[in-house]
């Protein structure tokens, strides 16, 4: 070995960092140690509670023959969707809490990585969807039960299978990536987290990544930024109680958006800009943003919207069941 030259020496040690790098460091939990059994405790209730809420929302529109109409199928789908979403988290993150090295494999890693990111495709397609189907209530109401009654199953294929397909097609360039860096700072991995690891020039990995994120967000930008301005306009020209019955429905929609768009922003600002000022908890804060309180919060607006919506057609089932004695 001592009569070894450089290169080959430089060679070996490439070879036997790779070998090494088995597993990944998710060094943000060092920073719940001390509070370890209080943030276990925090984040098995968020858990519960988002089991709760969605699992409750889907049973109540399956049940409820009023709400057997598109609107509701796609919200279970967004349902479903945050499910998803958050058991990629938090059953991994209860784990490491509790786990004393914090270390996840690299196939777990990958893993993660693969069903969040396809979670926020998904998630931002769905509300795409939604918006044209708003946009279709409003704007074409005496055709819409028709069209969406057509449609509503191409829709749910797309929904699902778009994003998968998009997604494997950048995430295979990751996969054949060596890795010798062994680090994450966050409680989960991400896609660019996991290139940073790689040992080898990731211009070209990193540049399909910026590319396909900008492909992917726009036509569902374009949908939504168009289905509400066809909605505003035709609201400003012809405003009476039955268009303000079906804007009405938008409020919901409108807040799932302004929400899931909040904790994208979180994410993007704080992966591109320097956090190194900002307390481990508002960091703590800004990464689980999009992952924790879309599933949380938009169960509850659209439940809270159904609530009302069952209540008035009990009471009408009720008044006619009067009328008829």
């Amino acid at each position: 070995m001592n009569g070894a030259s450089p290169s080959m020496t430089g060679f070996l040690c490439f070879n036997m960092n790779f070998s090494l790098v088995t597993s990944i460091y998710l060094s943000a939990y060092y920073g719940m140690e001390e509070l370890k059994s209080m943030y276990f405790c925090i984040f098995f209730i968020v858990y519960l509670t988002i089991i709760t809420e969605n699992v409750l929302l889907i049973r109540v529109v399956y049940c409820e023959k009023s709400l057997r109409q598109p609107m509701y199928v796609l919200l279970c789908n967004l349902a479903v969707n945050e499910l998803v979403g958050s058991t990629a988290l938090l059953p991994a993150t209860l784990i490491n809490i509790l786990s004393h090295t914090h270390e996840v494999s690299i196939s777990f890693c990958q893993t993660q990585v693969f069903v969040i990111h396809t979670y926020a495709i998904t998630e931002f397609t769905i509300l795409a969807v939604m918006s044209y189907d708003r946009y279709l209530a409003i704007c074409h109401p005496l055709s819409y039960q028709v069209i969406m009654s057509q449609r509503i199953v191409k829709l749910t294929v797309f929904m699902w299978l778009y994003p998968l397909l998009a997604l494997s097609v950048v995430f295979v360039f990751t996969l054949q990536l060596p890795y010798c860096g062994r680090t994450i700072e966050k409680l989960y991995c991400l896609n660019y987290l996991l290139v940073q690891l790689a040992c080898t020039n990731t211009f070209i990995v990193n540049t399909i990544g910026l590319l396909s994120a900008a492909l992917y967000t726009a036509p569902q930008l374009i949908m939504i930024f168009y289905s509400y301005g066809h909605i505003l306009k035709i609201c400003i020209m012809s405003f009476g109680k039955s268009k303000f019955k079906a804007l009405r429905t938008c409020v919901p929609h409108l807040l799932a958006v302004i929400n899931y768009a909040t904790g994208c922003f979180f994410e993007l600002a704080q992966g591109r800009l320097d956090n190194r000022h900002m307390s481990y908890h508002t960091k703590l804060f800004l990464s689980l943003y999009f992952l924790i309180f879309p599933p949380l919060l938009n169960a509850l607006i659209y439940g809270l919207d159904i609530l009302d919506l069952v209540h008035y057609c009990q009471a009408l089932h009720f008044y006619a069941s009067a009328l008829r004695k």
